[in-house]
C-alpha cells in the first residue's frame, strides 16, 4: 500500500510539472506572435547639454595696468673716496655699515702733519714772494726818479752848451770851452739813456716778481687743498653702505672707503617690451609721465609706493631686448637699494572694451556666446591686451551678451549648453586659515624677528598675525619657503 501511494504521488506530481511546461510554452508562442505583429518604434535620441559658466559682458572705460618687474636703485648715490694716502686717525661714530649721517659731517680724518708741513712751506714761499714784489717796486721808484735827475742834466748841460756857443760869437769865448760843453751834454744825454735802461731791468723785475707771487699763490692753494682732503665729509644727507675702513688703516689715493645711499631718492628700473613701450609714449614722441606702482612681496604682505615714469633707456644695451625704463618713487621707506619688486604701470584709458577672463579667449581669436536658442555663437573680438587673468578685448555687438568664461575642447559653435551663471554679488573666498602648534609657532616668531631686512612696520604686521589664534595659510607659506623648511 505504502508503495502504491507514493508512487501515485510521484505520478501526479510529473503530470502536474508536464501541465506547467506545456502552458508556459504556449504563453511564449504567443508573446513573440504579437511582438511580431506589432509595427516597429525608432527610440527618440536626445540632445546632449553641455553646462557651462557664463558671465554677461559689459563694455565700458578701462585703464589697462602693464606688469613687470625691476629693481630699486638710488639716484643719487656717492662714493667716498680718499682723495690723498696716509694713515686713518679718526673715525666718525656714524661711519659704519648703515650707519646714518648728516650733511657736511665730518666722516674720516687722515693725519695731516706732511700736509701741514707743506702748507707752511708754501705760505712762507709766498711771503718771499710778496717781499720781493715789493723790493722791485720800490727799486722801480728809484731807477725812475734817477731818470727824472738824468734828464734834469740834460737840460742843464744843453743851456750851458748853449751860452758857449753864444759866447764864442760875441767873441769872448773859445773853441774849447765849446767842445767841453758839448762833452758834458752828450755825457748826460748818454746817463738818461742809461737810467732807462735801469727803469727797463725794474720792471722786469717787478713782473717777474708778481709771476713769483702768483705760482707761490697756486702753491699755497694747492697746499691748503691737500690739507682740506685729509677730513672727508658727507656730501649729502644718507646712510653708508659697504664700509671697509677701520681706524689706523694705511689708505691710499683713491681708495674706496664706502658709498654714501641717499634714500629718500629711489627710483625702480624695469624692462618692457617695445611693443608695451610704444603705448606708453605720448603724441610728441616722448614717454609720458604715467603713473607707476612698486610692490614688494615680503612674508605675505604687499609693501607698495606711487611714483611715476621719468626717463627712459638711450640704448637697448648689448644682447638685451626692449626698452629699460625709470620710475621715480615717492615715500618708498620700506623699500631699500637693491629690492627686487613688482612694477604696475597704469596705460591710458581704453573705451568701449570689454574685460573677460582669459579662459574665454580661443587659440582662433574668438570667444564663443549664447544666442537666443541658447546655443554658442563664435564671435571674433581683438585682443588688446594681457593682464594677469584678465584679457581686454573688443568686439561689435558682443557687449550685453552672456560669454562662455572657460572654453574646453568639447564646446564649438551651435552646441546646447546649460548656462551657469554667477550672482551679481559673488562673495570672495575666505582665506585659509591654520592652527599653529606652539613650537611651530615660535619658530616661525624668532625668524622673522632676526631678519634684518624687513622693515620694522611689515615685521609689526607679521608679528601681529602669528600672535592670533589662527594664522592665514599664505603668510606661514611663505615665512617657511624662505626659512627653507
Amino acid at each position: 500500500m505504502r508503495f502504491l501511494r507514493q508512487s501515485l504521488t510521484g505520478l501526479f506530481l510529473f503530470s502536474l510539472a508536464l501541465g506547467v511546461l506545456f502552458y508556459a510554452g504556449y504563453t511564449l508562442q504567443q508573446a513573440v506572435e504579437a511582438r511580431m505583429a506589432r509595427e516597429a518604434r525608432v527610440p527618440q535620441s536626445r540632445e546632449r547639454e553641455f553646462a557651462v559658466r557664463v558671465m554677461r559682458a559689459e563694455a565700458g572705460r578701462v585703464a589697462p595696468v602693464l606688469t613687470s618687474y625691476g629693481e630699486v636703485k638710488s639716484s643719487r648715490t656717492l662714493d667716498i673716496r680718499a682723495a690723498v694716502g696716509g694713515r686713518v686717525i679718526e673715525l666718525s661714530d656714524d661711519f659704519v655699515e648703515g650707519g646714518h649721517v648728516q650733511e657736511g659731517a665730518l666722516l674720516v680724518r687722515i693725519d695731516p702733519a706732511d700736509a701741514q708741513d707743506a702748507r707752511d712751506r708754501a705760505a712762507s714761499d709766498l711771503e718771499d714772494a710778496r717781499a720781493e714784489a715789493r723790493d722791485a717796486a720800490r727799486g722801480l721808484d728809484l731807477a725812475r726818479d734817477e731818470l727824472a735827475a738824468a734828464e734834469e742834466q740834460v737840460v742843464l748841460r744843453e743851456r750851458a752848451l748853449q751860452r758857449q756857443i753864444d759866447l764864442r760869437q760875441r767873441g769872448v769865448g773859445t773853441d774849447a770851452a765849446v767842445e767841453t760843453a758839448e762833452l758834458a751834454a752828450s755825457a748826460a744825454r748818454a746817463a738818461v739813456l742809461t737810467r732807462r735802461q735801469a727803469i727797463a731791468q725794474a720792471e722786469a723785475r717787478v713782473d717777474n716778481a708778481e709771476t713769483r707771487k702768483a705760482r707761490a699763490r697756486i702753491a699755497l692753494g694747492e697746499a691748503e687743498r691737500r690739507l682740506a682732503d685729509m677730513e672727508i665729509h658727507a656730501g649729502f644727507t644718507g646712510t653708508l653702505s659697504g664700509v671697509n675702513l677701520v681706524e689706523g688703516g694705511l689708505v691710499s689715493a683713491n681708495t674706496l672707503l664706502a658709498e654714501l645711499v641717499d634714500e629718500t631718492a629711489l627710483e625702480v628700473a624695469f624692462r618692457v617690451s617695445t611693443r608695451d613701450y610704444v603705448r606708453l609714449l605720448g603724441d610728441e614722441g616722448r614717454l609720458r609721465r604715467a603713473p607707476v606702482r612698486a610692490i614688494l612681496d615680503v612674508f605675505g604682505i604687499d609693501v607698495t609706493a606711487q611714483g611715476q615714469l621719468v626717463r627712459d633707456s638711450a640704448a637697448v644695451g648689448e644682447g638685451q631686448t626692449g626698452r629699460l625704463l625709470f620710475a621715480r618713487l615717492d615715500g618708498a621707506r620700506e623699500f631699500k637699494p637693491g629690492d627686487f619688486v613688482t612694477v604696475e604701470i597704469v596705460e591710458p584709458p581704453l573705451d568701449g572694451v570689454i574685460v573677460l577672463p582669459s579662459g574665454a579667449l580661443g587659440s582662433a581669436g574668438d570667444v564663443l556666446a549664447l544666442d537666443d536658442e541658447g546655443r554658442l555663437e563664435r564671435v571674433e573680438v581683438e585682443l588688446l591686451r594681457r593682464q594677469g587673468d584678465e584679457i581686454v578685448i573688443r568686439a561689435e555687438g558682443l557687449a550685453g551678451r552672456e560669454v562662455v568664461t572657460h572654453r574646453t575642447p568639447l564646446l564649438g559653435p551651435g552646441i546646447k549648453v546649460r548656462p551657469l551663471r554667477s550672482g551679481p554679488a559673488e562673495a570672495l573666498s575666505e582665506p585659509e586659515m591654520l592652527e599653529l602648534s606652539e613650537e611651530r609657532r615660535a619658530r616661525l616668531v624668532a625668524f622673522v624677528e632676526d631678519n634684518g631686512r624687513m622693515p620694522e612696520a611689515v615685521k609689526s604686521r607679521i608679528l601681529a598675525e602669528l600672535a592670533q589664534p589662527k594664522v592665514p595659510a599664505e603668510t606661514v607659506t611663505r615665512i617657511e619657503a624662505r626659512m627653507g623648511g
